[in-house]
């Protein structure tokens, strides 16, 4: 019995090493087992902020992998705690009867949704002002050493 709110819970928590993934679709899930690759990458980028600085370049493309992982597992809980009841039992639990209580919406599920939305925006937020300025800050160097 898949449960509605343990399925947000997990995306909300644990959405980038894939285990909501695991949860719902078993441990035959693609996606849940490639969903560490891009945050291990991101962990990888802000390592090397530490060690090499901000300057790194490599470092300015792999941080905003983690951020947008996070942000989409986010969004997947979202998704998760907004299905409604039928879809959600015919979905994950289509043995049991429509309106089974697996697929119902509890304060917990609510705040799951609301907890996700406030993480998820604000990885993604962080996470595309990093690459801007990066980016920003790389072509005003170019364009000066250009000029030189």
């Amino acid at each position: 019995m898949k449960n509605k709110t343990i399925a947000t819970w997990l995306a909300f928590w644990t959405g980038p090493l894939g285990i909501h993934r695991f949860y719902l679709y078993g441990f035959s899930d693609t996606l849940g087992w490639l969903l560490p690759i891009p945050t291990a990458l991101g962990f990888y980028g802000l390592e090397r902020v530490q060690q090499l600085g901000q300057d790194d370049t490599l470092s300015w493309l792999l941080i905003p992998l983690l951020g947008f992982t996070i942000a989409g597992c986010a969004l997947n809980a979202i998704v998760y705690g907004l299905s409604g009841i039928e879809k959600w039992n015919a979905k994950f639990n289509p043995k049991v009867e429509e309106l089974h209580p697996a697929g119902r919406t509890h304060w917990g599920t609510v705040i799951g949704i609301a907890s996700a939305l406030l993480l998820g925006t604000t990885a993604l937020m962080a996470s595309l002002v990093f690459s801007f300025q990066r980016y920003f800050e790389y072509q005003i160097e170019a364009a000066r050493l250009i000029s030189q």
